[in-house]
């Protein structure tokens, strides 16, 4: 496909070079003359420096030939107008924006987002995808990810392997007999920094992180297999009352009756929007730097702190503040530069949440053609885990798995049948209407269209 991206930040960066890897045919415009040499001195795609507003700059970037079009640029203004040129102008397909302000996304507003007026296909919100994630996280204590495929009925878990699993050292080929009660699928692990595809005789390791495929009904029963047998939290504080931490506690409150959610913003007037927009949710004006200001929060007592500022540095500090004033706590912060990853083992923070990585996967599952409903990006978009349909024209209907020649770098999950979870043996048949749940390298999603024969837009 030919694809234009508008902004070459991080987001219109990393998009730029997994779908360049892709082999789609990418132009990227930014007003940044360094930004864009950057991208032209590290990526075999088309850079344009100029304001992506301005149809002449589309022009160039042959925006007549495009396919789509993607709105990363850090304004939701410029983001909405380049989608109504691209559409009054070049009539371009698939307008995809990222829109930030509440305003826009708020849903009684949601007639101005047409062909009539204004026509965007996609709109994504980085704050609100993020609040997603983490909640889907605190759902599922003891993982550290979990993301619902096939109308939720299916999970990937990511799990941290430690002496507690199980199923440690037991060959994949044998769980189902030294374990018949556990209903999952082993995708892969990441060990020592690489992806590793597992097969029958390979077995989990101490420090694994492991992608598991479940039956969504058996999570807890997978997690306890794992050695995971943490509670959902209750008590949650949560430093930064931005948009994400916002968009989080609202999320919550309406999703947990038992929650008791307290956060803590420094900018008075946000905490006095915040409290009077939020039922249940007790707000503290202060600084989550601040030792009295945590004793305020009744510190003690939280099982959960997040922290969502938008400073990465504080978000670090208030990590390290709680772990060493009040232990066995789970500590999430939110972390935009890439580098202060590393110091997440040394600081004990139990995760990190890349802002970049959200947006990107939200992005690329509206970038796969036809029948691809779900992406989710594994390392940095190395690998992908794809919900897919088998239609009619595919070539794996009839078929069962062993014979279906699937690429080794291709493994199937779990396959969602007439409301049925099926975790695939060899012997396993595909027919039409299957909702496939899979796991791809990046190089391999041209072939995974051509299996499933995915039509066009």
């Amino acid at each position: 496909m030919n694809i234009i991206i508008c902004g070459a930040g991080r987001v219109g960066g990393t998009i730029a070079k997994l779908l360049a890897e892709q082999n789609h045919s990418i132009t990227i415009i930014d007003q940044s003359s360094e930004d864009i040499q950057k991208i032209n001195e590290s990526l075999d795609i088309k850079g344009i420096v100029g304001k992506a507003t301005y149809p002449s700059i589309l022009e160039k970037a042959n925006a007549t030939e495009a396919d789509m079009i993607i709105a990363v640029t850090k304004n939701d203004e410029i983001n909405m107008l380049i989608c109504q040129i691209a559409f009054s102008v070049f009539n371009i397909q698939k307008k995809i924006a990222r829109i930030r302000s509440k305003d826009y996304l708020d849903p009684k507003f949601s007639q101005i987002y047409n062909k009539e007026n204004l026509p965007i296909d996609v709109i994504i919100s980085p704050e609100i995808e993020i609040a997603k994630s983490i909640q889907r996280k605190l759902e599922a204590p003891g993982a550290l990810d979990n993301v619902n495929f096939a109308e939720n009925k299916i999970r990937m878990l990511e799990i941290f392997i430690d002496d507690n699993c199980k199923i440690i050292n037991t060959p994949l080929g044998k769980l189902t007999v030294n374990f018949p009660e556990l209903e999952a699928n082993i995708l892969g692990v990441i060990r020592k920094e690489k992806f590793i595809i597992l097969k029958k005789n390979d077995v989990l390791q101490k420090n694994d992180k492991a992608y598991v495929i479940i039956n969504s009904a058996h999570m807890q029963k997978t997690l306890l297999a794992f050695g995971h047998t943490e509670k959902i939290s209750n008590k949650i504080l949560i430093i930064g009352g931005g948009n994400i931490g916002f968009n989080l506690a609202k999320n919550i409150e309406q999703s947990f009756e038992s929650a008791r959610i307290k956060i803590i913003e420094k900018n008075k007037e946000r905490a006095e929007f915040i409290a009077n927009e939020l039922n249940n949710s007790i707000i503290i004006n202060g600084n989550g730097l601040d030792e009295d200001v945590l004793e305020e929060a009744s510190l003690e007592e939280i099982e959960t702190v997040l922290a969502l500022t938008n400073d990465d540095e504080d978000n670090l500090m208030v990590s390290v503040l709680v772990e060493k004033f009040s232990k066995d706590k789970r500590t999430m912060a939110l972390i935009n530069k890439p580098n202060y990853s590393l110091l997440q083992s040394s600081l004990k923070i139990d995760d990190l949440i890349d802002p970049r990585m959200n947006t990107v996967s939200s992005i690329l599952k509206h970038v796969h053609k036809g029948t691809i409903e779900t992406a989710y990006s594994l390392l940095n978009g190395e690998y992908e885990i794809i919900e897919a349909e088998i239609i009619e024209t595919s070539e794996l209907i009839n078929k069962d798995l062993k014979n279906a020649n699937l690429p080794e770098e291709i493994r199937i999950g779990a396959i969602l049948r007439d409301n049925d979870v099926i975790i695939p043996t060899s012997d396993f048949i595909f027919k039409e209407n299957d909702t496939v749940v899979f796991l791809a390298k990046r190089d391999q999603l041209s072939v995974v269209e051509n299996i499933f024969r995915i039509s066009s837009f």
